[in-house]
């Protein structure tokens, strides 16, 4: 049944059933206010768990025997440098460079005709052949031939005449460096191609490999050659590579990677104080001012929460701690009045300079301190944090089903209200109809009768 809005009464029935759903629906607010907050919570406790994950993942590296022993390798000379292995250790090399690993170039003098409609051309290299033919004995397609994939080699026309008389020769440059891959070339010769004749060339470059020799002026002095620029066996770990001749002797030092050692202190404490002030600036109060001018102070989502005060508490203390007698603060790494952490470069280098042990001893036993500390609060399965952030999931759930209750609620109380006023525009228009019909019959009533 269907009416228009206040036709006969004259009240604003949808305003009026606005306004009354509005009084009734306020538990319904209150649920959405509650729902909203344990959002906003859901999504802080993720966010805190994201970092103490990183900061558990920061600390089991450090804690790591094996990341305190990582190396690094300097050169005395720019031309040679190399990287290292887990398994490189401390140790100095001295060693001049006496050749480079070149790849083979040659010019080769073409046939002027060939005894075949396409030319085939083979190629030796390091004990194999590799046999290509052209469409035809144009300089375009036997260069097109040659650079083919998987031929060894790169191919390019030089003119060695001059532009009014030009004479065209082939320049091959081997794609490998090292004295296994020099080439030679042969063009097939006979109607059937089944013989063959050594290609005339001029040498641009030899292939070569690359030679150090170890220990020089010394009677231990020994030549090391290698295939490319590579020389891989020299020192356990150690992949040096050679650019340039070196005359002079270069001194190749391994060493501890002091950079590496300090950027596992570093790392450790800068996700030690990303956690702690994700905390702090999630627990501090805020202020704001009242319709009557007061001051309202709300504290901060994680204002209360025990198990994040504790997370809290128990970071500062871990992390400030003394490992076997010795402060962390002895090698860089002190808690300052606002439970925030400090790392003093200077410090560490100093205590890393003078006993390297001691600082890995005493950075390690913090980082796995910290880093079983991080595991129990952000463990995917049983983690406090993680089980925190399931337990406010299960409220929120539960209060959207509360809220969708109440909508089913509040739509059918809406809809009775409707029908109700409906009702009644249709009840009173029913009464105006007979008030009228009874004012028209009073009006034809004799006027002796209405004066009596």
């Amino acid at each position: 049944m269907t009416a228009i809005d206040g036709l006969v009464s004259g009240l604003k029935t949808a305003d009026l059933i606005k306004s009354l759903i509005a009084v009734e629906g306020q538990p319904r607010t209150l649920l959405l206010q509650k729902q909203s907050k344990t959002t906003s919570m859901i999504s802080a406790l993720q966010a805190l768990n994201t970092k103490v994950a990183s900061l558990t993942t920061a600390a089991q590296s450090a804690a790591k025997a094996d990341s305190w022993a990582k190396t690094a390798a300097t050169s005395t000379a720019t031309s040679v440098t190399a990287t290292t292995s887990a398994s490189a250790q401390p140790s100095s090399l001295t060693f001049t460079v006496d050749k480079v690993a070149q790849s083979q170039s040659t010019l080769f003098t073409l046939p002027g005709s060939y005894d075949t409609e396409k030319p085939t051309f083979t190629i030796t290299r390091g004990g194999e052949t590799t046999t290509i033919t052209a469409v035809d004995g144009s300089m375009p397609e036997i260069l097109e031939a040659f650079n083919a994939e998987g031929t060894g080699v790169k191919a390019t026309s030089v003119n060695v005449g001059t532009a009014d008389a030009p004479q065209y020769m082939i320049q091959l440059t081997g794609t490998e460096p090292g004295a296994a891959n020099a080439f030679s070339v042969s063009v097939a010769t006979g109607a059937d191609g089944s013989g063959s004749t050594a290609l005339t060339g001029e040498e641009v470059r030899a292939a070569s490999d690359a030679q150090i020799t170890l220990f020089p002026g010394t009677s231990a002095a020994r030549a090391v050659t290698s295939g490319t620029n590579a020389f891989s066996s020299v020192l356990t770990g150690v992949d040096i590579v050679v650019t340039a001749v070196e005359k002079d002797p270069v001194t190749l030092t391994v060493a501890r990677d002091q950079a590496a050692q300090k950027g596992l202190a570093q790392g450790l404490v800068s996700n030690l104080n990303l956690v702690l002030t994700e905390i702090s600036s999630r627990t501090q109060s805020t202020t704001s001012t009242a319709e009557d001018g007061g001051t309202i102070i709300s504290g901060g989502l994680f204002s209360g929460n025990a198990t994040i005060r504790s997370l809290q508490q128990q970071l500062q203390s871990l992390g400030s701690m003394p490992v076997g007698g010795v402060s962390p603060s002895e090698v860089g790494i002190s808690i300052g009045r606002d439970g925030s952490f400090t790392f003093d470069e200077a410090v560490f280098t100093a205590a890393l300079t003078a006993d390297p042990a001691k600082v890995q001893t005493v950075v390690s036993g913090v980082a796995q301190r910290l880093a079983d500390l991080g595991k129990g609060a952000s463990d995917s399965i049983d983690g406090s944090l993680t089980s925190q952030i399931k337990s406010e999931q299960a409220i929120k759930d539960d209060l959207g089903r509360q809220i969708e209750s109440w909508d089913d609620r509040l739509a059918r109380r809406q809809s009775n209200l409707e029908r109700t006023y409906a009702n009644l525009e249709v009840q009173l228009s029913s009464l105006s109809s007979q008030s009228s019909w009874l004012a028209g019959q009073l009006a034809t009533l004799p006027t002796s009768y209405a004066t009596k």
